[in-house]
């Protein structure tokens, strides 16, 4: 069947992480995704971990995606740009402010021939600001919003993900702001709009209610470890024969039926007991509590007891022990996928399941300029000879 986005063309031109992951999305969902890249190649491929010198990340953030290479910064690769654009539904972009209205590419230019053109650029900070010229990365917004002050454990350093969290959280996010630019386009019948998206400010609606705490309040959350503010017992506890779990306990039914399984009922009746945010109050006492009764007691037979009790609890797993769980299994969270460079691979599937349209990953990213002939034929009737022409200018 195909996907909800057949017939929607994005050109990705952005680098890295947070846009690509945006087209990537779209890409599962059956739009056709074309990765343009300047002759030398996105940084993308060289990320992170690679096997015979082709690298692992570009496979997964750039499927879906057929390849091309084009020089932007030269008026005949600008030109071919406003091409593609013509024929194109979203373009996804991340330079510096000011940089694609320097290659004379700006929106008004770009949505000359197709005005329902979407543009969705990707900055740190913003398209104006102060800060909107600095280069950034996802790791001075991890910094910038608070999320590695909450981070780590009370008297250690702010700690940063070993990932790329505020790029992939911006991702999701403009995946769905281009859906939302469609939709009132296709929907209302209006026109294409711009889309200015800050990596910045995505994660720190994740991050949640510390704003409205501090203005109403005057608090300012500190870092907690594994414990929350919220609720608790929540917290990571290590098993007899070495595992570790974690628990939640958001619900109050749910605390009430850890107590329990620990042998510790007589803590429901505290008048402390009651709410979340009164028992993170407590939360030295509780954790001595279920820590200990978990303490003594070797992994299997603690996720055996917490299931029967409906209580919540999962087990902090690795990538390996990811890849084995039946409940991934059972849902087809992981695919393989036929390589031509690497052979087949495995990978995350597509992010959920839609009952009528649903995604695909049909191909893992492809070689720099792979697509070419393939795109420059079908979309602008360029011929061989002047593909090779524009090859030896390094255009493309």
């Amino acid at each position: 069947m195909p996907g909800p986005l057949q017939g929607v063309r994005v050109l990705d031109l952005a680098t890295i992480y947070a846009g690509p992951f945006a087209a990537m999305l779209l890409g599962d969902y059956g739009a056709e995704v074309i990765k343009v890249e300047h002759p030398r190649g996105d940084p993308m491929r060289g990320h992170g971990h690679s096997k015979d010198g082709v690298g692992l990340w570009w496979k997964m953030v750039s499927r879906n995606k057929r390849a091309v290479t084009l020089d932007l910064s030269k008026p005949q690769g600008q030109e071919l740009l406003l091409g593609l654009a013509e024929r194109s539904d979203v373009i996804v972009e991340n330079f510096r402010p000011g940089v694609m209205e320097r290659w004379n590419l700006g929106y008004e230019r770009l949505r000359a021939g197709h005005p329902g053109l979407v543009m969705l650029r990707t900055t740190g900070f913003g398209q104006f600001g102060p800060y909107s010229s600095r280069p950034a990365f996802g790791t001075l917004a991890e910094s910038l919003t608070g999320f590695a002050h909450l981070t780590g454990q009370p008297d250690g350093p702010p700690t940063l993900p070993p990932f790329g969290l505020a790029d992939g959280i911006a991702g999701l996010a403009g995946a769905v702001a281009v859906m939302m630019a469609l939709y009132h386009r296709d929907a209302r019948g209006r026109q294409g709009q711009v889309i200015d998206l800050a990596i910045v400010e995505p994660i720190l609606m994740v991050l949640g209610a510390q704003p409205i705490v501090y203005d109403q309040l005057g608090i300012v959350l500190r870092r907690m470890g594994n414990r929350s503010g919220n609720n608790a017992p929540r917290n990571t506890y290590r098993t007899r024969d070495g595992k570790w779990v974690a628990i939640s306990t958001s619900a109050d039914t749910v605390a009430q039926r850890t107590m329990r399984l620990v042998g510790h009922p007589e803590v429901i009746e505290e008048p402390w007991f009651r709410t979340g945010a009164e028992r993170a109050e407590h939360a030295d006492e509780l954790d001595e509590m279920v820590g200990g009764w978990i303490a003594q007691r070797d992994l299997d037979e603690v996720l055996r007891a917490f299931e029967k009790a409906s209580a919540a609890i999962a087990p902090i797993y690795d990538t390996r022990e990811i890849m084995a769980d039946p409940q991934f299994k059972a849902l087809g969270t992981f695919i393989e996928v036929a390589d031509d460079e690497l052979g087949n691979m495995r990978m995350q599937n597509v992010a959920f399941r839609m009952s009528d349209t649903p995604g695909e990953v049909k191909f893992p990213g492809r070689r720099l300029g792979q697509d070419n002939r393939q795109v420059y034929s079908e979309l602008l009737d360029l011929d061989d000879a002047r593909l090779n022409e524009l090859s030896m200018a390094g255009v493309i």
